[in-house]
């Protein structure tokens, strides 16, 4: 189930966004990118569509994943 970014609160927001950033480890090339940046990012990307959080009640998570690969696994 999507769940819209725009229904958390901003603390509840940046809270599972860097959780997602920081068990990610996603790689942003040589350079480090700060915490901060990354989350701004996946802001960005959530407020674009790009991405949406996804709330499964199987394994009771919320996860960010890109708008493509979730409407794809529907």
């Amino acid at each position: 189930m999507i769940i819209p970014f725009t229904d958390l609160s901003e603390d509840t927001l940046n809270n599972v966004i860097e959780q997602f950033v920081l068990q990610e480890g996603t790689e942003y090339g040589a350079q480090d990118v700060s915490l901060a940046e990354k989350v701004i990012e996946v802001k960005q990307q959530l407020k674009s569509g790009d991405a949406v959080i996804v709330y499964s009640e199987l394994h009771e998570s919320v996860n960010i994943l890109p708008a493509a690969q979730f409407l794809n696994k529907s």
